[in-house]
């Protein structure tokens, strides 16, 4: 066999570059169109994380409205720790009551647990009235209103007389 003189070699050197550049491409478009579908769904899946993870300061802004609530205990045991919170919760609003009262519990529409029932009767201003009521939502007792009576004083208008009946679930 004879040797290739340098045109024939810069030729098959050019030939053999060429091929490779063919081939480089053809497999370079494929994997770039694949790289670049990745990229786009990376970004699609990280601009859902980023609408799904808030803040710690944002997180805490959230979990402070939902209110939690603790489940019903038995008769014995919650009628004391939901009378010393709502104790609490007229304290909170400024209201001094007469002793609170316990009534019987009775049964309720749902199904395996009675409703406790407490009775308050208080003299209060009646913005201390609506302090109370809208902080009820605050006890971690379910706590529904049963009975509400208020009653204005004659003389001073803003004084009332407060007789309320509040419910929660019991086992």
């Amino acid at each position: 066999m004879r040797r290739l003189n340098d045109k024939e070699k810069r030729t098959l050197k050019f030939g053999v570059v060429c091929a490779l550049a063919t081939v480089a491409f053809a497999f370079g478009t494929k994997w770039i169109g694949h790289w670049k579908q990745a990229r786009g769904s990376l970004a699609g899946i990280r601009d859902k994380l980023d609408t799904i993870n808030v803040s710690d300061a944002k997180r805490a802004g959230l979990m402070s409205i939902v209110p939690v609530f603790e489940m019903p205990e038995k008769e014995e045991i919650q009628k004391f720790l939901f009378r010393d919170k709502f104790n609490e919760q007229l304290k909170k609003a400024g209201i001094k009551s007469e002793p609170l009262q316990i009534l019987p519990a009775v049964k309720s529409p749902v199904a395996g647990y009675k409703l406790l029932r407490v009775k308050c009767s208080a003299k209060c201003k009646f913005g201390q009235a609506l302090d109370l009521l809208a902080n009820l939502k605050e006890n971690p007792y379910l706590v529904g209103i049963e009975e509400i009576k208020i009653e204005c004083d004659q003389k001073k208008r803003q004084d009332v007389k407060l007789d309320l009946t509040v419910s929660t679930f019991v086992k």
